[in-house]
């Protein structure tokens, strides 16, 4: 059982397409209410909220509230882990492109 204070991955937690969408909202936005986050879905505002739910236990969102209203906003800082990931990759790939167009090349 997941405890309280436990950190969910970050890839785990942008793993689906719906709380990518909502990174991607509060990526273009300061700072959003539910209620905005909420009519970009066809789902509940109970739903979203779960999603939002893994988004914060992962760090990549921050909530506030204002009186009776939850506003969100983004904190891309741990999707640098992301970043690093796929650009250990990308070099991989052009290196070996790189070794392709040589070899390519030399026919």
């Amino acid at each position: 059982m997941k405890e309280k204070n436990q950190v969910r991955d970050v890839y785990v937690a942008i793993a689906d397409p719906t709380r990518r969408k909502l990174l991607r909202l509060l990526a273009d936005a300061e700072e959003l209410p539910l209620y905005e986050l909420t009519a970009q879905f066809q789902m509940g505002r109970t739903a979203v909220s779960k999603h939002l739910a893994i988004l914060k236990e992962a760090g990549l969102v921050a909530d506030r509230k204002v009186g009776r209203e939850t506003r969100y906003r983004l904190n891309a800082a741990p999707l640098q882990e992301i970043k690093d990931w796929v650009s250990f990759y990308e070099k991989f790939w052009n290196e070996k492109v790189a070794v392709l167009k040589n070899l390519l090349s030399e026919e």
